[in-house]
């Protein structure tokens, strides 16, 4: 393998048919560019498809209700359907073994206000699980408790931007700020990965919202992050039955579309899965299919060259050169160009997928990159297409008959 003047002959073959190594070489680069692109492009695909999902759990469920569209059980159509705190507390009690977190939202948009500074802003209340379902970062001080429902605290947790709006660089974690006309307490502060919007939001106890603003029992919706435990279908299955469940409990026709609607997370990713996965499996067929081209034209060349060294071939074996030694010849000389060639083609690949990255993203695929697995994966590839596209020409050159190659013309 390491034999310094074989691999002398080696360089010197190929750099005496620099037109047929250059054919040789070009195929599979190609070959290798155009499997490192649509790999990378499918990957920026799921790239941007989780990005919808960054600042919520990737386990949710929302249940939202609305105005009915059937009549059902001497009830007109629509009638308004509204959740209340008994309905949040028969999902808790009920799917208890179904559920990691749960919490209810009710949205209002209040003044916020700092001495001379103020705007309007959306103010939640929620329960303490809200904070992992919507991925909440504490940056500074706590998030909503138990004890804060308990007390109908008038705690807040403010965004980093609310901070910024109304404190500039001053701390705010303590401050007392005016919220609708009343004094709440800032507990915490925190950011978001879903970006500005997000981070202009304030969370207070649903308990306080329910009090203060209403005096009612009334939330607007229902937030569930179900066992993680459960693969895809299982949770699928659990909010069709949750579906159907609370219908029932609603008295909403089990047809009516309109009514009740749950967006499950489960379903979303099932479907992401399965597009990324055939996208993958295309990408997988067309790049297979330009590598086997690539290797047919590759051995196709290194026949053609060993018919032009078929008396050079018969002089080695005349000299005593064992069939080993003709077969490594070729198959040394086939790898070496595969390689570099490969290698020439994944790092150009990579770099176009770099350097045309950010463009992409009009067209929803963010960040294309391939992955170690992938890099790893073409370097195993490379030296097997190596091999296989030198071995049966090395293979019809070690038959060769010394008598018949020096006859050849």
């Amino acid at each position: 393998m390491f034999d310094i003047d074989r691999w002398r002959e080696i360089f010197q073959s190929i750099s005496k048919n620099k037109l047929r190594s250059l054919l040789s070489g070009f195929t599979v680069a190609f070959a290798i560019l155009l499997f490192t692109l649509l790999f990378g492009i499918v990957t920026g695909l799921q790239n941007q498809f989780n990005s919808f999902f960054v600042d919520d759990a990737t386990n949710a469920m929302f249940v939202r209700v609305y105005k009915t569209t059937k009549p059902y059980k001497g009830l007109q159509s629509g009638r308004e359907i509204q959740l209340k705190n008994k309905d949040f507390n028969y999902i808790a009690q009920t799917y208890k073994n179904d559920i990691e977190y749960l919490t209810a939202r009710i949205y209002k948009t209040l003044n916020l206000s700092y001495k001379k500074k103020q705007d309007n802003y959306s103010v939640v209340g929620v329960h303490p699980d809200h904070q992992f379902l919507e991925k909440t970062i504490i940056d500074e001080g706590r998030y909503i408790n138990d004890l804060d429902l308990k007390k109908r605290a008038k705690s807040i947790v403010i965004g980093r931007l609310i901070k910024k709006d109304l404190f500039g660089e001053k701390p705010a974690l303590g401050k007392f700020i005016n919220v609708g006309g009343l004094s709440y307490k800032i507990i915490g502060i925190f950011s978001d990965d879903g970006g500005d919007r997000e981070e202009r939001k304030a969370y207070i106890p649903i308990t306080t919202t329910q009090k203060i603003y209403g005096n009612n029992d009334y939330i607007d919706q229902i937030v569930i992050g179900y066992n993680p435990n459960l693969t895809l279908e299982q949770a699928i299955a659990f909010g069709n039955r949750l579906e159907r469940d609370l219908k029932k409990r609603l008295d909403i026709h089990p047809d009516d579309q309109g009514a009740l609607f749950i967006q499950n997370m489960a379903e979303a990713n099932k479907g992401i899965n399965t597009f990324v996965l055939v996208l993958y499996f295309i990408v997988l067929l067309v790049g297979s299919g330009t590598l086997i081209a690539g290797i047919i034209g590759i051995s196709n060349i290194m026949i053609f060259s060993i018919k032009e060294r078929t008396k050079e071939f018969g002089i080695r074996k005349a000299l005593g050169a064992k069939p080993s030694v003709i077969v490594g010849m070729v198959m040394y000389e086939s790898l070496l160009i595969t390689s570099i060639a490969g290698v020439t083609g994944l790092f150009v690949g990579i770099f176009i997928l770099s350097q045309i990255g950010s463009r992409l993203e009009k067209y929803f695929i963010k960040d294309p990159s391939v992955g170690t697995g992938l890099l790893l994966s073409a370097t195993v590839v490379l030296i097997l297409s190596g091999l296989l596209a030198g071995y049966f020409p090395a293979k019809k050159a070690s038959q060769i008959k010394p008598i018949e190659a020096l006859r050849a013309d």
